[in-house]
């Protein structure tokens, strides 16, 4: 049986590497490139063109907007990029509406929708790196999570196991195993592998009891 999958992005985020014969790329030509390679059976449904303030939308009509496109998906897919997050107040952009919505229970005509499984993909920058947001750290065999670049609701998603396993390098607490209910993943790994990280997603959303859900914006 395929998945139904929900995918939440910065539509015009052009600081990301180009894709071959892209030379203007988008972010959203990542989501593209990941539609052709998905399984048959999977489905995708895209997020909204983040191009219009939500300034003056009612907290209704955006749930409104997002029902139909989130309600029956089981795993979110957030894509990172480097500027997906303005200056506009969080509650004014779309991504974090989306991800809320998708973490949220809604029930509609007898039927309960469940958390959503979290999946965050951090694109390469345009020179293909991605130390913008995922540090390695050699000596200790560990990646520092520069979390401050990300919408609040999906940072609070990371590191939010209630019994965390961690060990000390350098004066530095490093987490060990799936410690985030937002499990993450480099682009260039999750497209060579894409159900295996959609698997990973789905397991730490069935053990969803084990983690501090941050739902609100």
């Amino acid at each position: 049986m395929g998945r139904k999958i929900f995918i939440t992005y910065k539509y015009g985020d052009t600081n990301v590497r180009a894709l071959p014969n892209i030379f203007y790329t988008k972010a959203r030509d990542y989501v593209t490139a990941l539609q052709a390679k998905i399984d048959g059976e999977d489905h995708i449904n895209k997020g909204e063109l983040d191009g219009e303030s939500l300034e003056h939308f009612e907290d209704e009509a955006i749930a409104s907007s997002l029902r139909n496109k989130i309600y029956d998906s089981s795993i979110t897919i957030v894509l990172i990029s480097p500027t997906m997050k303005t200056t506009a107040p969080e509650k004014d952009q779309w991504i974090p509406w989306e991800i809320s919505y998708s973490l949220k229970e809604h029930s509609r005509n007898g039927r309960t929708s469940l958390s959503n499984a979290l999946l965050a993909v951090v694109l390469p920058d345009m020179l293909g790196s991605y130390n913008y947001f995922m540090t390695s750290n050699a000596a200790c065999n560990s990646i520092t999570y520069h979390t401050d670049r990300l919408f609040s609701i999906l940072a609070r998603n990371m590191f939010n196991i209630k019994q965390p396993v961690t060990r000390e390098c350098s004066g530095t607490t490093i987490h060990e195993g799936h410690h985030s209910y937002a499990h993450t993943v480099k682009w260039d790994d999750f497209i060579t592998n894409i159900n295996h990280y959609l698997d990973v997603a789905a397991g730490i959303n069935g053990n969803i009891d084990n983690y501090n859900i941050a739902k609100a914006i």
